[in-house]
């Protein structure tokens, strides 16, 4: 390639941009001099945790070879069975699971009178008992605003609840209800079920079928909760969408019927490109299985709900999770799901509260509105990087089908501990890049606020699913706040040492840890002037300062009594210090080797793996 139309009519050769990128990269010290420019690409080429390369630029040479023949499929885009409305916006699905029915039924109504099309109820004994159906759906129509319900726990007899109740209204319900019944994700997420698997998928699937509705849900945020990678959610998902049709067409039922029975859910994040590509990916897949399968072209289609990821929001600084949402919604909305869920942003402190709620289905109301994100079918289809990721993606989804029908399909998988096996081993390796900061949390890992005031929130009913959020092990050292600050031992003017105080006063505090700083000195008198006996002393300033009188200052301050003495960067000949923090440093190894000498208690998490409701 020896040019690059990068918009417009403007065209620049190959090398000019590499010339431009490669001096960008060399000021920031990404790039050596020795260095060729056209290193740029692999210096900004980012890789997924399923080891896909994303390139700093779509070209046509990205896409080379597309469309070839062979799985996962061709076509670029597969729309859903479900169009979407007519003036183009998807499904604004409401999730609602406060065990209070009069307290739920009111919300309900809100969220449907102020843009809300569709309500999704958890039902259980740590949400809502189905006996309180009627009265939560009390002034729903049912017939125009689709219900979708979920059970980990006995979800036929919650099936059954709710047939009931719509029998008792003698109303055709909406197209797009379900029953909701995905036992092989209960039993992902470790809920034993007290009736056979394939029974429930049946009986449910028989009574959905009387009624007009749909029964199942392939529920793939149980994957992307115990930290499945894109492709791992995504084939986790069509090997139970391919275990449910075969129950389905060995009960009798034809392979169109089956499908129609079938609704999937994914997780979108705020990794914008994956999450449209994900969507995508799920879609071909889910197309050629069925294809393969025998079933009419009219019937491939995927209904996808999806729903912003509750493993990316944090409890602390809960207002990025506004952002973070935002992000995700347009990245579904883009990715072309049919129905959009937005997890209120305080949803890691508590039950959400009625502005939470508000501020979560104004999220599509604004992107769909004034944005009109969903005014073109699939608008991302077409550029180069999103085409490639997106069958990359698919590619690795299918070779985890793969993996899990060798297993003897996915109950198996689950059952001899292979799939979850899989999902930890990239549970680990996405924790160890949060912990060395590659990954960064805002509010969290990075610009932590150790004054904020959180938020007070309903606690979430005893028993209520926990979860593992990215930033769990921040969050522990979080809750157990250290008593004693870290003394920052500055030096020289206070241009001088900003940045390298700003960087470790924000690293410390993610861990809980105050810092108290010496302010602008001009030698070790100064320091030793503001020192106040803090057993843990870390050294800012520049590399200059610390070459020239370093040394001096770690032994003055040892001298006063310091027990331990950190630098802020990297390790400088002839300054003896106990640990460097800089670029790269695993944030959490230091935080706790850190608390441990300010004589902290080690902080545990509060629940299993770290885990809060």
């Amino acid at each position: 390639m020896s040019e690059l139309s990068l918009s417009g009519d403007a065209t620049y050769s190959r090398a000019a941009w590499e010339k431009s990128a490669a001096a960008v990269l060399r000021k920031s010290g990404r790039l050596t001099d020795d260095q060729p420019d056209d290193a740029v690409w692999d210096a900004l080429t980012t890789r997924t945790l399923d080891d896909i390369a994303v390139p700093p630029l779509g070209t046509p040479e990205t896409v080379a070879g597309l469309g070839d023949p062979g799985l996962p499929g061709q076509a670029p885009y597969v729309r859903g069975t479900q169009a979407r409305r007519a003036d183009g916006s998807w499904d604004v699905r409401v999730l609602h699971e406060d065990p209070d029915a009069s307290r739920t039924a009111e919300a309900v109504l809100t969220d449907l009178e102020n843009g809300a099309t569709s309500v999704w109820l958890r039902l259980g004994p740590e949400a809502i008992a189905p006996a309180a159906l009627a009265t939560v759906l009390d002034r729903v129509f049912v017939d125009l605003a689709p219900v979708v319900i979920e059970a980990r726990t006995d979800a036929l007899g919650a099936a059954d609840a709710f047939c009931r109740y719509l029998d008792e209204r003698a109303v055709v319900p909406a197209p797009g209800t379900n029953l909701g019944l995905d036992p092989i994700g209960a039993a992902l997420r470790g809920y034993a079920s007290g009736l056979d698997r394939d029974t429930a998928v049946v009986e449910g699937a028989r009574k959905a079928a009387e009624r007009g509705i749909a029964a199942l849900v392939v529920d793939a945020t149980a994957a992307h909760d115990g930290g499945a990678s894109d492709a791992q959610e995504v084939g986790y998902a069509l090997a139970v969408g391919a275990a449910y049709l075969r129950l389905l067409t060995g009960a009798g039922f034809s392979l169109e019927d089956a499908l129609a029975q079938i609704e999937f859910r994914f997780a979108a994040t705020d990794e914008q490109l994956t999450t449209i590509a994900k969507l995508r990916a799920a879609r071909q897949t889910w197309n050629r299985l069925t294809e393969l399968s025998g079933a009419a072209e009219v019937a491939r289609g995927q209904v996808q709900h999806a729903v912003t990821s509750r493993v990316m929001l944090s409890k602390y600084d809960p207002w990025v999770n506004m952002l973070r949402t935002t992000v995700a919604t347009f990245a579904a909305g883009v990715g072309g799901a049919t129905s959009v869920t937005v997890l209120p942003f305080d949803a890691p402190l508590g039950l959400p509260d009625a502005f939470s709620r508000r501020i979560a289905r104004n999220t599509s109301s604004l992107l769909v509105a004034e944005s009109h994100v969903g005014a073109v079918t699939d608008p991302a289809g077409g550029a180069y990087a999103v085409e490639r990721l997106t069958d990359d993606l698919a590619r690795a989804a299918w070779d985890e089908l793969g993996r899990i029908e060798e297993s003897g399909g996915v109950a198996a998988a689950i059952a001899d501990g292979s799939l979850v096996a899989r999902h930890r081993e990239v549970a680990r390796e996405r924790e160890h890049q949060i912990a060395q900061r590659k990954r960064p949390l805002t509010g969290l890992s990075e610009f932590p606020n150790l004054r904020e005031v959180l938020p007070e929130r309903t606690p979430y009913p005893e028993g209520a699913e926990p979860v593992q959020r990215y930033g769990a092990a921040f969050e522990v050292l979080r809750d157990n706040p250290v008593a004693t600050p870290v003394f920052l031992a500055t030096m020289g003017p206070i241009a001088a040492h900003t940045a390298r105080v700003t960087f470790i006063a924000n690293l410390l505090a993610s861990g809980g840890i105050e810092t108290v700083a010496a302010g602008a000195t001009t030698g070790v008198d100064d320091v030793l002037a503001a020192y106040d006996g803090a057993p843990v002393v870390c050294l800012a300033g520049t590399d200059r300062a610390y070459a020239e009188w370093g040394a001096d200052l770690v032994s003055a301050l040892r001298g006063a009594g310091a027990q331990r003495v950190i630098l802020a960067g990297r390790p400088v000949d002839g300054v003896d210090v106990d640990a460097t923090a800089a670029m790269g440093v695993d944030a959490l190894a230091f935080l706790h080797e850190t608390r441990a000498h300010l004589g902290a208690p080690a902080a545990t998490p509060a629940g299993e793996n770290g885990a809060d409701a």
